[in-house]
């Protein structure tokens, strides 16, 4: 019994689990949409107008684009389902993770009528702002793993 309340999963406090699990979820169930045609088609006004992103669609095409997102979503899930065993893992997998966030929430920026035209405008929501903005939350969570990582890697280092 002693052991097992070794392990590193017993000793990392429920809610940084929770997170990380949810956050896997997310992004493999997200990543997963990326291999199909209606995610592809659904990306194209979000990925078109971004800076960030719009030379995906000239360089990968269309679902080309959407398959290297689902990739990326894919190593960011098994990078902190690994994480579990490695601090080092999780770091570098939260860190992806909060940039994937800061990306997908430049989007509320560049998206066209990503505000409510017909309510006035900002700050009114239109459907693809409402949908990103929850992203602000998963950054959050993200960062909350990225830190949780650094502490374990510090106490490891001693």
């Amino acid at each position: 019994m002693k052991a097992l309340l070794n392990t590193r999963f017993i000793q990392t406090p429920l809610e940084i689990e929770c997170m990380r699990w949810s956050l896997i979820v997310i992004f493999l169930l997200f990543g997963y949409s990326k291999w199909f045609d209606y995610e592809a088609q659904a990306l194209i006004p979000l990925i078109g107008n971004s800076p960030l992103l719009a030379w995906t669609h000239s360089v990968f095409g269309i679902q080309g684009a959407s398959y290297l997102l689902g990739v990326a979503e894919w190593s960011i899930g098994l990078g902190l389902i690994v994480g579990i065993w490695s601090a080092r893992i999780t770091l570098l997998a939260a860190a992806g993770s909060c940039l994937t966030y800061l990306v997908t929430l430049s989007l509320i920026v560049t998206t066209p009528e990503a505000w409510e035209a017909s309510a006035g405008g900002f700050p009114a929501l239109g459907a693809e702002s409402g949908f990103l903005l929850k992203d602000l939350v998963l950054l959050a969570g993200s960062l909350i793993l990225f830190k949780h990582a650094v502490v374990q890697q510090a106490h490891e280092r001693r």
